[in-house]
């Protein structure tokens, strides 16, 4: 497995571990941004860092059906991670703000679920997901992520798995410190504001 020094060097190699000043997905701002689509977007830098998860997840995470990722970030997270413990890997889609199952997707009543991301902040989209399972009267065994930069303040109460856990301070735009206040401010991500 990949230590976390190891890790890191790859995110900033990709440039998946973004400098600057962002304005992220919940209004609150950092100095740090982390685009893993710029990771997953490189194959031979990414394929340990992915390997790396799933030999986590195999560990702590033995005995599930399926894995369900949302989109966009985790759609190609969750392929790869279902590759590789070779597990069917379904995805749920934004549909007028609420995410669904389409495409003929579905969670077999009783199975055992695995919710895979890119990464974990809020744990929003993970909740959510979560939520289709418990609705197709299945059970969501655990979450999982390449990065964990929730610092534990996720709404997600159980245990998460992932390659790499980030402590990205955030701030209230009140709040800003004096360097981020003379960095003009950028909004990346897939979610608009409200």
């Amino acid at each position: 497995m990949l230590s976390y020094e190891e890790s890191l060097k790859i995110l900033k190699e990709t440039n998946a571990l973004l400098e600057g000043h962002f304005i992220l997905s919940s209004g609150l701002h950092s100095a740090q941004y982390v685009q893993c689509a710029q990771l997953l977007s490189k194959p031979d830098k990414s394929a340990n860092f992915c390997k790396s998860l799933a030999e986590k997840i195999s560990k702590e995470l033995k005995d599930f059906d399926l894995i369900l990722s949302p989109a966009m970030g985790g759609v190609v997270i969750g392929y790869e991670i279902g590759r590789l413990l070779n597990k069917e890997t379904i995805f749920s889609e934004r549909v007028n703000g609420q995410f669904k199952l389409r495409r003929d997707f579905h969670i077999s009543k009783k199975s055992k679920v695995l919710i895979v991301e890119d990464v974990i902040t809020t744990g929003k989209s993970s909740i959510e997901c979560s939520k289709l399972v418990s609705i197709a009267d299945a059970q969501v065994v655990g979450f999982a992520c390449l990065i964990d930069r929730s610092n534990g303040k996720s709404s997600i109460n159980e245990k998460i798995v992932s390659q790499i856990e980030i402590n990205i301070p955030t701030y209230k735009e009140i709040d800003l410190p004096k360097n981020l206040i003379s960095i003009p401010a950028i909004k990346p991500g897939s979610r608009e504001l409200k």
